[in-house]
């Protein structure tokens, strides 16, 4: 009964072996005692019961148990010790409860369970990233080839035809290129490779100056854009200016390719906080659904496959953003509603 009000996992295996051997000798001499044996045979039968009781349990603590739970913390933590350090992990550090061991197996099971979760994340997403690298590369591939084909049967003697597909093959050659030089620059963002040239930025004419850039892309579907009443006027940053204009660049043909003729692009610049500027860039247009929202800056991934690909794009601009902002040590972010439109914002550091 006095065994059962023991927490075990409390004590080291070696105290263990001492209070299972003192009491199983206290009950001898007390058993000794009950039969009236002489005093002297007691003692005597006792302290032989203790050496032996306490030279089983520690055998079988120390060189089954204990060895169990080596082996154990050599699995989970993949070590294997030298002589040196197997003395002194045996002789001199204090042996460890068992309930001490359990937390740190559970521990490493947990630990292990969430490498495992994200190593099958990361396959699926190589994979997923994998093939549509393919797709994105034998489309225009592909086609370049059919228009060769063509040439090379009859289609030179017409010289229509000929500047026809010739045309078609460079704008596929252009789609290439703008891939490769964008999968490039995703990759040396990625690894940290690309200095930043940090300088004084004013973001409103920053802003307005991209606006002069896309303009032409504006007139075709009439969509006008306009800065928010609350809007700063004046605002400077700490950033790399063409890594900037290229994001802001990215979000404007985003919100002209997906939104509604006729439509508007609002424009706002705010400060939340003495040291930082947030940037938004919202548009009326289509919106992206909520199950895409936590996705969209991933790299290839498209909301809509088939408006995306008729529209066009490597399919990595807001991914680009999202790296070019992280590198300024900066968030960046997206809310949507399907038919309402999409707001995108980024943080920069205040001047």
């Amino acid at each position: 009964m006095f065994l059962y009000m023991i927490d075990f996992n409390k004590y080291s295996t070696k105290l263990i072996a001492i209070l299972f051997a003192a009491m199983l000798a206290l009950f001898t001499g007390l058993l000794l005692l009950a039969l009236q044996v002489y005093w002297y045979k007691i003692i005597g039968s006792v302290v032989l019961i203790f050496i032996f009781s306490w030279a089983m349990c520690y055998y079988f603590y120390f060189y089954f148990l204990d060895a169990k739970i080596k082996l154990i913390y050599k699995t989970i933590y993949n070590t294997k010790a030298t002589k040196r350090q197997e003395y002194y992990n045996k002789e001199l550090i204090p042996k460890e409860t068992l309930k001490q061991v359990e937390q740190k197996v559970d521990k490493w099971a947990k630990e292990e369970e969430k490498k495992q979760a994200l190593q099958l994340q990361n396959e699926n997403y190589r994979k997923e990233f994998l093939q549509n690298i393919c797709h994105e590369l034998k489309t225009p591939i592909f086609a370049i080839q059919g228009y060769l084909e063509i040439l090379q049967d009859d289609a030179l003697e017409n010289k229509v035809i000929t500047q026809k597909y010739l045309q078609s093959s460079q704008k596929n050659v252009e789609r290439l290129t703008n891939l490769v030089e964008d999968l490039d620059e995703i990759t040396n963002l990625e690894l940290g490779t690309t200095p930043l040239n940090i300088v004084t930025i004013e973001m409103h004419t920053l802003m307005l100056e991209v606006i002069d850039n896309i303009a032409p892309l504006l007139k075709p579907k009439n969509i006008k854009y306009y800065f928010k009443k609350e809007s700063l006027l004046k605002a400077f940053v700490l950033a790399d200016k063409e890594k900037i204009k290229q994001v802001l660049l990215n979000i404007f043909e985003n919100a002209i390719k997906y939104g509604k003729d006729n439509g508007t692009i609002f424009l706002a610049i705010y400060k939340p906080n003495y040291n930082r500027y947030l940037i938004e860039i919202s548009d009326n247009g289509y919106g992206i659904a909520a199950n895409h929202l936590n996705r969209i800056f991933e790299r290839f991934y498209r909301t809509d496959h088939a408006r995306s690909r008729k529209i066009g794009g490597s399919g990595l601009g807001l991914a680009i953003c999202k790296h070019i902002i992280e590198a300024h040590n900066q968030t960046i972010h997206v809310r949507s509603s399907v038919d309402v439109g999409s707001t995108f914002g980024f943080t920069l550091l205040a001047k």
